[in-house]
């Protein structure tokens, strides 16, 4: 017998009464055995528009591994398969009967990926088993786990990375609070999370507009999804830490601080630096703060009656950082005029 999927746990599943394992296949047998698999579960979702998941075909084609999908299987006659082996000998000789309970959208992203391009057909597919003595037991798990809250919105899931994964504790002249945190005590001249989140976005979407009211969240959100997965540069070598340490950095001079306290110009910096890390990176604060007057004097010749200018604000800062070296050699005047034709 063809082993298909290679079987490395058995467990049970009390709740739902069934086995439960983990194991693998390669992207070759997943076409073959488990991509036919896709319309025989009557509870599934139907298949997207392609375009949500053109972006995970074009990781496959340069070679990521594909998140787990979840095969089921019905045993209406209760076989022990607490033996990891019996549970691979089940799982391979009933393969033909299984159904898809999660990986749909993958699979059919897998296929589309394989009539395309040229992927390696042995590459590691993860898979997730259960087997259930009746179909009311699956549709049971797949409500349990795909219902009961209101998905996180990007802006939410990116809110949350910026809070747990980076230690603001190591900064040495700024601060971050959340909310909560200054509900119960203030530190004068802290930064906002939600503000610190917002230049976090901007850097992994490449882009300063990341808020339109005039757009609806459900499309806004897919937009921003787009954003990031489009903005990623595999090249880049530079990292949101680098990026919060030389806020940090310049910080140590109170003008800067300030000036960093107006999001608009956080967000703008948080994009343009991708482009002058390494213009900045060795830039004396002092010397900062001194470019940071220029463009405030540049700034300030737009007539704020005529235009948005928390938008203004955002693009331009992110262009002034952007072009350091360059517009750094103009004066007030130049860059004023600059700034005119830029936005023009």
């Amino acid at each position: 017998m063809q082993e298909i999927i290679k079987v490395f746990t058995s467990d049970y599943d009390e709740v739902i009464d069934s086995y439960v394992s983990m194991g693998k296949t390669t992207y070759n047998l997943a076409l073959e055995k488990l991509y036919p698999l896709i319309n025989r579960f009557e509870a599934q979702r139907k298949l997207q528009d392609k375009k949500f998941y053109k972006r995970l075909q074009a990781d496959l084609v340069e070679g990521c591994i594909m998140p787990p999908i979840t095969v089921a299987f019905i045993d209406k006659e209760r076989t022990d398969l607490s033996d990891k082996k019996d549970f691979e000998r089940y799982v391979n000789s009933n393969i033909d009967y299984g159904y898809i309970l999660d990986g749909m959208q993958r699979l059919n992203t897998l296929k589309s990926a394989f009539e395309i391009d040229k992927i390696e057909s042995n590459r590691v597919l993860y898979v997730n088993i259960i087997v259930a003595t009746n179909q009311d037991k699956l549709l049971y798990r797949m409500i349990t786990l795909n219902n009961g809250q209101k998905p996180m919105t990007p802006r939410h899931q990116i809110e949350i990375l910026t809070a747990k994964m980076f230690d603001f504790s190591r900064l040495e002249y700024i601060s971050v609070q959340t909310e909560k945190e200054r509900a119960n005590r203030v530190i004068r001249g802290a930064f906002n999370l939600e503000d610190i989140s917002r230049g976090y976005l901007a850097f992994l979407t490449n882009n300063v507009n990341n808020e339109n009211n005039k757009i609806i969240d459900e499309k806004m959100d897919e937009i921003l999804v787009n954003r990031v997965l489009d903005a990623r540069n595999r090249e880049s070598q530079l990292k949101f830490d680098d990026v919060i340490d030389l806020v940090d950095k310049f910080s140590i001079e109170p003008y800067c601080k300030r000036w960093f306290e107006t999001n608009n110009n956080l967000i703008g910096f948080c994009v343009g630096i991708k482009e002058s890390y390494d213009d900045l990176k060795n830039v004396d604060p002092i010397d900062f703060s001194n470019s940071l007057r220029l463009f405030e004097e540049g700034f300030h010749a737009i007539n704020p009656s005529k235009v948005n200018l928390g938008k203004y604000r955002r693009q331009l800062s992110c262009e002034f950082i952007k072009s350091y070296a360059r517009l750094l050699e103009k004066d007030g005047h130049d860059l004023a005029e600059y700034f005119m034709e830029f936005t023009s």
